[in-house]
């Protein structure tokens, strides 16, 4: 039997633990069928870990993280926490600090329509009958989210932007969109390698009409494009690039983009395909040998606090990213696959959760579901 795998498992808040507990049980079984061993530790983070511990992240929690080659977390936050001031809040005291303290450079958001649940899509049917499946690649440490200068300040009266007329005490706000050459590069050549094993183009989404950052962008990538004859790239811009989601989703393969562009088109992607509880999201940092990554894998959809604890949530998110922890984190392509297709084929078998239910299909539970799943890996 192989090494052991030590993975930190971070359940969460909301339906975190109930969605958590049906991906500990997929991994289970791909440890049986597949022969592998995985150490799961499990440790508090977000609104439980305040109610327990004082602070959304505390420090036993990062030194468990610290000792292993991954993290699967559950969503975390909650209106119980909501009054709590900013900086405490689950999700700025923990989901930040954990993404700054590992390095964690990458956002990949896989968003697959399956042709099963096309019903389930907003768009029109003739858009989507045959499904879609698009990756984002986000970079994630960089741009206008963490550009200085950032901040707010008085403006007085002959200042460039004051207006004498306004009523209201003038102030005047910065953001700055800040970007390398290296960090572009990084995260290029991660989307370029993505490519390679899908089908083979790399959509840059940027502004480079108006931005300096995205000229930037699309010199970097260009030259980094050149390396890799095997992948087509092209490039759009990001209100173009919005639009043709909507209107033809199939078009896109690898969607690379910048942080906050890839904010937005990534939530627009997942609404794309039905519904939150179908999306996993891995968070990567640099590898020293190109071969695996340091990863945090977590569900793009919240906590739904509204129906946590009435054992209908929809656990294929939790599962998927546990699926891509092993592809990225372990480079255990076959056991991913091997979860992949068993959700596939559960959902071609008929089983589904409230939030994608509908006639003629069978409504199961969280726990149910995740039976359904785990005894199709093989």
């Amino acid at each position: 039997m192989s090494v052991p795998r030590r993975i930190a498992v971070l359940a969460g808040d909301g339906i975190g633990p109930e969605v958590m507990a049906e991906a500990v049980k997929v991994l289970r079984r791909v440890e049986i069928t597949c022969d592998q061993r995985l150490d799961l530790v499990e440790a508090d983070v977000g609104g439980v870990a305040i109610d327990r511990h004082g602070t959304a992240l505390p420090d036993s929690t990062l030194k468990t993280c610290e000792t292993c080659a991954a993290i699967l977390l559950g969503s975390v936050g909650g209106p119980k926490w909501e009054k709590l001031p900013p900086q405490r809040q689950p999700e700025r005291a923990a989901l930040l600090p954990l993404r700054k303290h590992f390095r964690l450079y990458a956002n990949l958001r896989p968003a697959i329509c399956y042709p099963s649940l096309v019903h389930a899509s907003p768009l029109r049917p003739d858009l989507v009958a045959q499904g879609f499946d698009i990756l984002v690649v986000r970079e994630l440490t960089g741009g206008i989210y963490f550009g200085q200068p950032k901040k707010t300040d008085a403006l007085s009266a002959g200042e460039p932007g004051f207006e004498a007329l306004s009523c209201l005490a003038q102030k005047r706000a910065v953001d700055t969109m800040v970007y390398t050459t290296a960090e572009i590069e990084r995260i290029s050549r991660l989307a370029f390698t993505a490519a390679r094993s899908r089908r083979g183009r790399v959509t840059l989404v940027d502004k480079a009409n108006v931005l300096e950052t995205s000229v930037l962008w699309r010199n970097t990538v260009r030259e980094i494009a050149a390396e890799y004859a095997d992948v087509t790239l092209d490039f759009m811009y990001v209100d173009n690039a919005a639009m043709q989601v909507v209107r033809n989703p199939r078009y896109f393969d690898v969607m690379l983009c910048e942080n906050m562009f890839g904010d937005i088109i990534s939530d627009e992607v997942a609404a794309a395909t039905g519904s939150l509880g179908m999306l996993p999201s891995a968070s990567l940092g640099s590898s020293s040998d190109d071969s695996a990554a340091f990863g945090l894998y977590e569900p793009a959809g919240g906590t739904a606090p509204d129906i946590a604890g009435k054992g209908i949530a929809n656990p294929i998110a939790q599962i998927l990213s546990a699926a891509l922890m092993l592809r990225y984190s372990f480079r255990l392509h076959k056991e991913a696959t091997a979860i992949e297709h068993a959700v596939k084929e559960t959902l071609n078998a008929g089983f589904r959760t409230a939030d994608i239910w509908s006639l003629n299909h069978q409504k199961v539970g969280v726990s149910a579901m995740g039976d359904e799943i785990a005894k199709r890996i093989r």
